[in-house]
């Protein structure tokens, strides 16, 4: 799509369909051509792109416009842009009619629009993408798209940060930026988790302790639960969420070990992930090695409130 650009955009066929009064979706010649725009009275337009549209458009007086810059590629995190694309979808259709595009208006802008319809009507993505595809049959979102609008129904058509899945999505999100960068990006610092071997005043009272010193190192609701391939709980290895405590910010691998006695306890790898003993792939991966570890029930590490 970038090579498009660079070539020009009028390669893009004015292709625009409405979805449902006053929602439309199509391409970027669509969104760029005053005719089209006339025709069907649009008074917003959302693009997704890598690129803006051109001033003669988004400075018209008569039309609000909304820019997410994005790659039609399976990784790019189009989840995160859900909620501003639905508020102004919303606004767009109630004040007049929004047209929603990308290049093709295929796969980027179609997922923006799925997402849309999925809240409005409490749809599956299945359903949803049934009902946009008997308005326009050559939608064909990326699968790394569909991916995420199946999560985003999981989650009851809302960011829940709390959610495994989504924290998941995220982490795989960021070892894709450090992959590129060596750094982990401030948006992604919240995943980098509280150290449980500080004072707490309301600890989770299953954790894993240092053998050597039994200093804690992580909470029960810190692991990342896997299954093996006979589809139950693997414990063969404790992979666990990225922690204060193990410095992982700012390189791509290496070993982690003991705050406390410096005793070497796992190890981990935002690039290159980890192969369980039980056969499965995790990837990122901070593991903790069962040997090095106990588990524990009885939690000391508690910060007295008044």
């Amino acid at each position: 799509m970038d090579i498009l650009h660079k070539i020009g955009c009028n390669l893009s066929p004015v292709s625009i369909d409405e979805i449902e009064p006053n929602l439309f979706l199509g391409s970027l010649a669509a969104a760029r051509d005053m005719e089209t725009l006339t025709k069907f009275k649009i008074t917003h337009i959302l693009t997704i792109d890598t690129c803006p549209l051109p001033r003669n458009i988004s400075e018209l007086a008569n039309i609000t416009t909304m820019f997410i810059h994005l790659s039609d590629l399976p990784k790019e995190d189009i989840l995160s842009n859900f909620s501003q694309a639905i508020s102004f979808i919303q606004e767009g259709v109630a004040n007049g009619a929004v047209l929603v595009h990308c290049y093709f208006g295929v796969s980027r802008s179609a997922t923006l629009v799925l997402a849309y319809i999925m809240k409005k009507y409490q749809l599956s993505y299945h359903e949803a993408f049934e009902k946009v595809k008997a308005k326009r049959s050559i939608i064909y979102p990326n699968q790394g798209f569909v991916s995420q609008l199946k999560l985003y129904r999981h989650m009851g058509y809302t960011i829940e940060k709390s959610d495994k899945r989504y924290k998941l999505f995220r982490l795989n999100t960021a070892a894709d930026w450090m992959r590129k960068v060596k750094i982990l990006p401030q948006d992604f610092k919240d995943l980098i988790q509280p150290d449980p071997g500080l004072p707490q005043s309301n600890p989770d009272p299953n954790v894993y302790r240092c053998k050597k010193c039994r200093r804690v190192l992580a909470c029960e609701h810190n692991l990342i639960i896997h299954l093996n391939s006979a589809k139950s709980k693997c414990s063969q290895m404790y992979f666990v969420e990225p922690m204060a405590w193990m410095n992982v910010s700012q390189v791509t691998q290496g070993k982690l070990h003991c705050p406390k006695c410096s005793n070497k306890v796992g190890s981990f790898s935002w690039v290159m992930g980890c192969q369980c003993p039980c056969g499965v792939k995790v990837a990122p991966a901070f593991y903790l090695v069962p040997s090095k570890i106990d588990y524990t029930n009885v939690v000391k590490n508690i910060e007295v409130t008044f």
